[in-house]
Parts: structure tokens; C-alpha cells; sequence
């Protein structure tokens, strides 16, 4: 496979599942030094690790993170640091899921404060620190890319989804931010958003099967999102083929956002 990623590194957060394990693979596969966190299962990323760098002979490394506790990037980077000596590109992809979004995963009347909090968190607060610290990183090496996952559920009524959905609304608007400021540092920022991909975390949702009979009924493509659906436009922000693109919301969900 043309290694177009060769002696470059990604920083993701959440890699061992879904979409932050195919994007994991993917720049892997290009040939990049890759770098992942975990929530809780060492176990399953070190088997990540040992397949990757036996199937594509680049180094791999993972870091436990709770995405809970932003500041914490800073000890993560830090263990980065001694791995790696150089970092191109990060993608903030870490979710919450579980208790800690009850009351955040709800219908508006049953909205919480400390649900909504720990949604807004791990979406926006982990994403400017963990930006934050690959910027003072990618200054070194004279630019990167920096992207933050999101999802359609602010574009498209989703069933208790207005804490998440809201939450991807104000994330997108600090990438523009983001990419207004670190422009002059030659780092780019973007979003890619995508609709209901079908991977663990939507399989928790307690309607899955209605939510994937309406995204197979309203796209044009007639059939759910897979992970790999999104790796592509991570690996093309992160190239050299996007270097005037920065600031943008990159949407990808089989046309089900159209209305």
C-alpha cells in the first residue's frame, strides 16, 4: 500500500472501538506512527498494538485517559512525549456513554444539569485541551492537522439526543475558532460529522433498531453507516490535498440530513 503517511504520527482519542479504531487502522495502513487512548481496557488495546505494528510495521502506542478529566491530556501528552518525537496529526473521537450521560441522554423534560455537564466535558472541554497540547507539539514540526469528530444530531431531530446534539453544535463552533486562531501556525481545523454509523455505542441506544430502520429509509444509499465511511475524509483532511481547507464541517451521512 503507497505509505503517503510515512514517519508522520496521529494522536486520536478513543481508539479501541467503532470509529477511533477504523480511523486507528486506517492512517496505520498509510504508514503513520499511531498513537491512541483507551477508557478502561488495556487488554483490548494491547492487542490493537501488537496487530498493528505486526501487519504494518509502524509503532503504536496507547494511553488510559478519562475523557472526564480534561486536564489530564496534559500527564497523557506527556507519556506521548516519551514515545514519540513528533506529532502531525490529532483527531478528538473520545466519547462518554453510560452512567455518566444520564440525565444528558433524555428527553428535554428530563434534561440534568450534570448529565448535559459531563456531555459538554468530554465533548468541547476535552477537545481544547487535547488541541491545545497538539499544538504546542505540531509548532515544532511547522504545522498539522487537528480534526474533531462529530454528528448529525445537530443538524437532524434525534430522539434523546439534544444534549449530545447541542454539544456537536458548540464543538463545531470552537474548531472554527480553533481554525481562525491556528491558522498562523500553519495548523488546520476541522470537523467531520457524521450521521448514524453503526457501530457499539449506537448499538447501546435503547431504540437501535428503529434508528437504523429510519437512517436505511431516508438515505438515498439505502443502508446505515459503517466506520470506514468516515475514515477517509480524516485521512484526506490530514493530507496534503487539503492543505487550503481548514474551518469546515465536513458532513458524511449517506444523504439522510437533506430534507
Amino acid at each position: 500500500m503507497e505509505q503517503t503517511m510515512k514517519d508522520k504520527t496521529l494522536f486520536i482519542s478513543g481508539g479501541t472501538r467503532g470509529i477511533g479504531k477504523a480511523i486507528v487502522y486506517e492512517f496505520a495502513a498509510k504508514g503513520a506512527n499511531v498513537a491512541f487512548t483507551y477508557a478502561s481496557s488495556a487488554d483490548t488495546a494491547n492487542e490493537i498494538i501488537a496487530d498493528i505494528e505486526s501487519q504494518y510495521g509502524v509503532k503504536c502506542r496507547a494511553y488510559k485517559l478519562n475523557i472526564l478529566e480534561p486536564l489530564t491530556y496534559k500527564d497523557v501528552y506527556k507519556e506521548f512525549d516519551e514515545d514519540f518525537d513528533r506529532l502531525d496529526y490529532f483527531i478528538s473521537n473520545a466519547i462518554i456513554s453510560g452512567r455518566a450521560v444520564v440525565g444528558g441522554f433524555a428527553p428535554f423534560m428530563r434534561l440534568k444539569p450534570k448529565g448535559l455537564g459531563n456531555i459538554y466535558t468530554a465533548t468541547v472541554e476535552a477537545f481544547v485541551v487535547g488541541a491545545q497540547e497538539a499544538t504546542k507539539r505540531m509548532e515544532k514540526t511547522g504545522g498539522g492537522s487537528i480534526i474533531s469528530m462529530s454528528s448529525t444530531g445537530n443538524l437532524v431531530y434525534t430522539p434523546n439526543y439534544s444534549g449530545h446534539g447541542t454539544n456537536k453544535a458548540a464543538v463545531e463552533t470552537m474548531v472554527k475558532y480553533a481554525a481562525a486562531e491556528l491558522g498562523e501556525k500553519n495548523i488546520r481545523v476541522n470537523a467531520v460529522s457524521g450521521g448514524p454509523i453503526d457501530t457499539d455505542a449506537l448499538k447501546a441506544f435503547p431504540n437501535y433498531e428503529e434508528v437504523k430502520s429510519e437512517v436505511v429509509n431516508r438515505s438515498p444509499l439505502s443502508r446505515m453507516g459503517d466506520a470506514t465511511d468516515l475514515t477517509g475524509a480524516c485521512s484526506f483532511l490530514c493530507s496534503d490535498a487539503a492543505s487550503w481547507l481548514t474551518g469546515q464541517i465536513i458532513v458524511i451521512d449517506g444523504g439522510t440530513s437533506f430534507q
